[in-house]
């Protein structure tokens, strides 16, 4: 996967930020690490150092410090290389914002918000205090970047990304088609030459065979845990690696392990284009929707993606030297389907972009490329790509995608060879696939929830209704509407998701919400 726009979806909480529409940072809590008394159905927990199999070190305790904002931040050391725990280890990074009722404290919750790529732990400094109160009082929130990302031994595969997010990701020449493959040679190399040694190691399972390790060293005998999009993956593995030491798994916007990259892609393709129709009959039917185009949006947005793919628009409002071009205007309209909320900023970008100005498209992609505003990069795509090409494999032969970029416009017009073109990165990727897709099984789990959103354009709902049959008796969730995941949209989900957390009943069969 090549940029956040793939696979595992965006990074829920800097997208909600882009839009103004992201909860303010957390506010200062109680910092104390006492274990509390457990309700019915808990184990306790303990600080003393877990016993690990197969000659892997014990766990020592995190040795939490402030760090502003009324959190705490740690870290542990894991094996790099599994099969080897003797060998080289890694430092992973964690945040944790303490429970607010120490005396009625259950545990840990461990969140991850998604990619691959996406940091823990900047998720948690943004988002911790939209979590309901009842969490917050009985739960540790913590945060933790996975290997390879962000402050856990960070991949880092070139220096500014400004040169390779300009390149046409939907080349429709032979010189656009050569500049791609020049352009991904040289990230590939970069990789290579400056991370060749953890490239082999940051798949899905390592990750989750580190969140045991962490979930040891906060001193929970059992995992309660919410993955978010490319966070399911983690969360499903985890369970089936280690069923007897799950307490409470929340597996929203859920990706399908039996899906290989090409088949990923495809479904991914199609589900954006639908929800790009919908936002175009939306804004069609709206008279105040900016882009609304006499009720005619949709052959307006054809129009003008054909005139930035000929020339690329200036920023001219916010003054910015860089032209915005196919791959920025792209992935500014994929964005903006991660929540109902971005449909009117993206109707405001296109009306600009009309104009001849590409400023509020590149404001938006920005924030999903990891850019940040004095224009340095978190290493946000360069582990995209690095786990996504682990995690799922995929053609090798890059001169195969014209042929697929045709076949898959027959049924998402527009997106179809956008996702096509994705590939090439994994096709050039230089460590091998590590992971076969396959059915999933978590047997002697307890029950676990599944969520999904039948408007979801980055993990179509018919994943999460595989990956519940998958994880069976797993309980699934149905959120009606639109948008990528769902216990921070709905309510009624997240109603459901708290009294599973805390109390460890699991929601009816077949709850449906909006």
């Amino acid at each position: 996967m090549r940029r956040p726009r793939t696979a595992a979806g965006f990074l829920l909480a800097v997208f909600l930020g882009a839009c103004g529409i992201a909860p303010n940072p957390s506010p200062s809590v109680s910092g104390s690490t006492a274990p509390s008394a457990q309700p019915s159905g808990n184990t306790p927990a303990t600080l003393s150092p877990a016993p690990s199999p197969r000659g892997v070190p014990a766990v020592t305790p995190i040795a939490w410090s402030d760090c502003g904002s009324g959190l705490e931040c740690g870290s542990i050391l894991v094996p790099r290389d599994y099969a080897n725990p003797a060998g080289p280890s890694i430092r992973l990074a964690a945040v944790r914002l303490a429970a607010a009722d120490p005396k009625r404290r259950i545990g840990s919750l461990v969140i991850n918000p998604g990619g691959p790529g996406g940091s823990g732990i900047d998720f948690v400094r943004g988002s911790a205090s939209s979590f309901p109160k009842d969490i917050r009082d009985r739960f540790d929130i913590v945060g933790f970047d996975p290997r390879g990302i962000n402050q856990s031994s960070e991949i880092r595969c070139v220096d500014n990304l400004d040169h390779f997010l300009a390149i046409d990701s939907t080349p429709d020449t032979a010189a656009e088609r050569s500049q791609l493959l020049d352009g991904e040679r040289t990230f590939v190399e970069g990789c290579q030459r400056r991370n060749g040694e953890l490239l082999p190691y940051v798949g899905t399972e390592n990750v989750a065979r580190d969140l045991d390790r962490l979930r040891a060293a906060l001193g929970d005998q059992k995992l309660t845990y919410l993955g978010l999009s490319y966070g399911t993956l983690i969360g499903a593995y985890y369970a089936q690696l280690f069923p007897d030491r799950v307490r409470a798994l929340v597996l929203d916007g859920a990706v399908d392990p039996t899906l290989d990259l090409d088949e990923l892609h495809h479904q991914q393709a199609r589900s954006f284009e639908a929800a790009f129709n919908r936002f175009l009959a939306d804004c069609a039917r709206r008279a105040t929707c900016p882009f609304r185009e006499r009720g005619k949006p949709g052959p307006a947005f054809d129009a003008l993606m054909r005139r930035i793919d000929a020339k690329p628009l200036p920023a001219r409002a916010i003054e910015d030297d860089r032209l915005v071009g196919p791959t920025y205007a792209w992935e500014a309209v994929a964005g903006s389907l991660y929540s109902r909320g971005g449909w009117g900023v993206l109707a405001s970008a296109l009306a600009l972009a009309e104009r001849g100005d590409g400023s509020l498209l590149l404001l938006l992609t920005d924030p999903l490329n990891g850019r940040r505003s004095d224009g340095s990069y978190s290493n946000l795509i360069d582990a995209n790509r690095a786990v996504s090409c682990l995690d799922f494999p995929a053609a090798r032969d890059p001169s195969a995608i014209p042929a697929k970029a045709q076949a898959w416009a027959k049924d998402a017009p527009r997106f179809g060879p956008l996702f096509a073109w994705d590939e090439v990165d994994c096709a050039m990727w230089p460590v091998p696939p590590d992971r076969i897709p396959a059915p999933i099984a978590a047997d002697g789990a307890p029950p676990i929830v599944v969520v999904g959103s039948t408007g979801d354009p980055a993990t179509p709902y018919a994943w999460s209704q595989s990956l519940a049959r998958q994880l069976s008796p797993a309980s699934l969730l149905t959120r009606r509407g639109e948008g990528h995941t769902a216990y921070f949209f709905s309510s009624c989900i997240a109603s459901a998701v708290d009294d599973y957390v805390i109390d460890l009943k699991a929601p009816k069969a077949g709850l449906t919400c909006t």
